[in-house]
């Protein structure tokens, strides 16, 4: 519930304002996340006035601001295909055009097809007022201690990176039951990430698959049964989960080789 709203109009004072812990004050996106029933009192930072949605290249990299819409990031030039369909699946075209990268990525559970992409991106945070950037694997562990006071300005990601992303589901348009990002470098380096069930997405793979070969394919296969091992809930088995995550990995890999 929020008790309390404002809108600032410069960084310096929406700082202040998030470092309050009475009442406990944090910064507000889109809203779709703080205005659900159920939550904690909570006076809100409008983030909306600071200009933090633009998206723009940097070197090999590209700078998302915070308060980007999905729906904006999902139709700006550049974007990997992989990350458009991770995008779409992540909410319906009406919550893309509210929903922010940042607050998606921090409200975030482990269906977030979104998070998984961005995951396997080896996406970066920053975080203000001390410009302090932070990766996404680490911020998920321990999400309301490390943002407590602060506000993320942008995320980045790489633009030199191959990425492929594939999920299975009950129907084309539900939340996956398993959902699998890779994303590899030119230098070799493979990221494999797995959503479907948990709390949040995991990192299966951070290493090197070879390019070719017998033995490509086997590491990215076996980290992902490894991963989801014990992965079983109410929407599926471990076992079931533990073979489609393999499986779909050596699809994502099978995808960028072939690219």
């Amino acid at each position: 519930m929020i008790i309390e709203y404002h809108r600032s109009e410069k960084l310096d004072e929406a700082l202040s304002l998030v470092a309050r812990t009475a009442p406990l004050t944090v910064p507000l996106g889109g809203g779709t996340v703080l205005n659900r029933p159920g939550r904690e009192p909570v006076a809100v930072v409008d983030l909306q006035a600071l200009g933090l949605n633009t998206v723009r290249k940097a070197g090999k990299n590209l700078q998302i601001g915070a308060t980007v819409t999905l729906q904006a990031l999902e139709e700006a030039p550049g974007i990997p295909e992989a990350l458009r369909r991770a995008l779409k699946l992540e909410a319906n075209y009406n919550l893309r055009q509210v929903a922010t990268v940042a607050g998606t990525l921090v409200a975030c559970d482990g269906r977030s097809t979104f998070t998984t992409a961005m995951l396997a991106l080896d996406a970066r945070l920053t975080l203000l007022p001390r410009e302090e950037e932070i990766g996404l694997g680490d911020l998920l562990a321990l999400r309301e201690e490390t943002l407590r006071g602060k506000i993320i300005s942008r995320i980045t990601v790489p633009l030199q990176t191959r990425l492929a992303f594939e999920m299975v589901a009950r129907t084309p348009a539900d939340r996956p039951l398993v959902c699998a990002a890779l994303s590899q470098w030119a230098s070799g380096r493979t990221r494999l990430a797995l959503g479907g069930t948990g709390k949040d997405p995991l990192l299966a793979m951070d290493g090197n698959e070879p390019a070719e070969g017998t033995h490509r394919g086997e590491g990215i296969e076996a980290a992902a049964r490894d991963a989801f091992a014990a992965a079983g809930d109410e929407w599926a088995t471990a076992e079931y989960r533990s073979a489609a995550a393999a499986v779909l990995a050596k699809r994502c890999l099978e995808k960028i080789g072939s690219a």
